[in-house]
């Protein structure tokens, strides 16, 4: 079962193709996936996204709801 998929209800499908890094200051852990407005849209329809994610108490990942469609994030801590 995965644990990071679509949200419809902020038109976030197809999410997928991810990797994990830190913030500059090392302070935050960030998910960078790429992910589609349009269920229908294919390979053309990706675009980019980022957002910081936490940990569960037994080690795992807590990636919670990959973020709406043009939703803004404040820059990841320690960013010049």
């Amino acid at each position: 079962l995965p644990i990071f998929r679509s949200n419809p209800d902020g038109r976030a499908f197809g999410v997928g193709h991810n990797t994990f890094t830190t913030s500059p200051d090392g302070k935050q852990d960030w998910i960078v996936y790429h992910g589609m407005s349009d269920p229908d849209a294919g390979w053309q329809g990706r675009s980019m996204r980022a957002q910081p994610f936490t940990w569960n108490a037994d080690d795992t990942p807590n990636l919670g709801v990959p973020d709406a469609d043009g939703a803004w994030r404040a820059q990841p801590s320690g960013t010049p």
